[in-house]
């Protein structure tokens, strides 16, 4: 019997219609516009000016403090602005603006990995080069790899955990990437391995992708301490803690870090990423991003270089269909619709979903009739149905009692509701007022 995680969970249609594209290279767009802030924690700090000439994978902005990252240049060419722009939030944030001439790369940069072994290189050699190159966690949460990568005094890793279940539907991004560079995850791996100073790897793969699971677990029976979990399809697999659950059995306590158990999560995106940091001295500087939806004539996965914009992925897999009704950063469940399709390709940009519009558009939502749907679905044991009401009054105490912070905003209460109630929308917006009360306070008392 497959494994999966023990509290709710739903099903939605899986929809993986770009599963058996293989990546394509986009070409290089006109120019770029590369955000500052792509990562949780403090913007980078730009290190070019308006006019300055700059090749592919040079630094543009340095980390500002322990929770930053780096952020390299995608192109080469000439920085034309350092203005504000438009992200996937919806909001302006920093950002540097480049018009591309020719394809420059940094001196640095390695075509051939280098020939060593994994095991040669030292914990601290690793480390340098992950933050050198500005990875962050590509599954979405985009925190930066080498703090997670650094448990806190006292605190011990005992297990890797890779994460390539995705549950999202749609999305496939990490599917063709285990499948076509599965050698150069396994070395990813054990460079992770190495950093941590864990013996022991599990990958979880849910089992609607079988041929990754049988090329990974071939791959895998040639290296020590490397184990590959096929898991039930269940949605939010993909979500740390319900990972966790499913391939160990341990549950990662309210408001703790899955270091608490000793787990420590990472995406094979940013295993990816790994690899090439540390074999190639390779930046974070371009993705791949599954470009999908039901009305797209080509659906696909698209190598692209961060600060692409997204109207040329769309362009690339068809055009725009003219029953579009939203353009979804992300997928279905987690996504969020985007003002416009010239909002850049960051490192967290996974996928982008074409939605017609008689799927997107939002049903006329009625009172809650107590079927309990929303509370049986929700993996953390919570209930959105109280949360929603709480939120709809603005009660924040009682919220963060009720343990809104738990929440991860995986959409399954909205999912399963009857009613149409707009669940997410609104323990979203509770949980971020929530949490600004929680940060107020600790200010005060420091």
């Amino acid at each position: 019997m497959l494994k999966t995680f023990k509290i709710g969970g739903v099903h939605p249609p899986e929809n993986k219609l770009s599963a058996q594209g293989e990546i394509i290279t986009l070409p290089l767009p006109e120019q770029v516009t590369i955000p500052l802030s792509q990562h949780i924690g403090a913007p980078a700090v730009p290190t070019v000016k308006k006019g300055d000439q700059v090749k592919v994978g040079q630094i543009i902005g340095q980390a500002a403090g322990f929770i930053s990252a780096n952020i390299h240049s995608s192109v080469s060419g000439t920085i034309m602005s350092l203005d504000p722009v438009i992200d996937a939030s919806g909001y302006p944030r920093p950002a540097v603006t480049i018009k591309v001439e020719g394809d420059e790369w940094d001196e640095n940069i390695l075509k051939d990995p280098i020939n060593k072994q994994p095991s040669t290189f030292t914990k601290e050699e690793i480390l340098a080069a992950i933050s050198a190159a500005g990875i962050v966690g590509m599954g979405g949460a985009t925190f930066p790899t080498q703090v997670k990568l650094s448990p806190p005094p006292g605190s011990t890793a005992e297990v890797l955990i890779i994460n390539g279940v995705e549950c999202e539907p749609y999305l496939t991004a990490d599917h063709r990437l285990m499948l076509e560079h599965g050698k150069e995850l396994i070395i990813g791996i054990q460079l992770i391995m190495k950093a941590l100073g864990v013996k022991r790897t599990i990958v979880g793969i849910e089992n609607n992708k079988r041929d990754a699971i049988e090329e990974l677990d071939k791959l895998a029976r040639l290296a020590d301490g490397i184990e590959i979990c096929p898991l039930k399809i269940q949605y939010p697999q993909g979500g740390e803690k319900q990972l966790i659950q499913a391939t160990t059995g341990k549950f990662v306590p309210s408001g703790g870090l899955p270091i608490a158990v000793g787990a420590v999560v990472q995406n094979v995106g940013t295993v990816y990423a790994v690899y090439e940091a540390v074999m190639k001295h390779k930046p974070l500087f371009e993705r791949v991003v599954s470009v999908t939806g039901k009305s797209l004539k080509e659906p696909g996965n698209y190598l692209c270089r961060i600060g692409t914009p997204i109207s040329q992925l769309i362009e690339a897999a068809g055009g725009l269909p003219e029953d579009t009704g939203k353009v979804i950063g992300g997928g279905p469940m987690m996504g969020k619709a985007l003002t416009n399709t010239n909002i850049p390709v960051t490192k967290g940009t996974s996928g982008i979903l074409l939605m017609r519009q008689e799927e997107s558009a939002r049903k006329e939502y009625r009172n809650c009739i107590r079927c309990s749907k929303c509370v049986s679905v929700c993996p953390m044991g919570l209930e959105p149905y109280y949360l929603m009401l709480l939120g709809e009054h603005n009660k924040l105490e009682m919220l963060e009692s009720e343990k809104i912070m738990d929440c991860i905003e995986c959409g399954s209460c909205s999912f399963t509701c009857p009613a149409n109630r707009p669940l997410l929308d609104v323990i979203r917006l509770g949980k971020a007022r929530t949490g600004q009360m929680i940060r107020s306070r600790k200010k005060i008392k420091n």
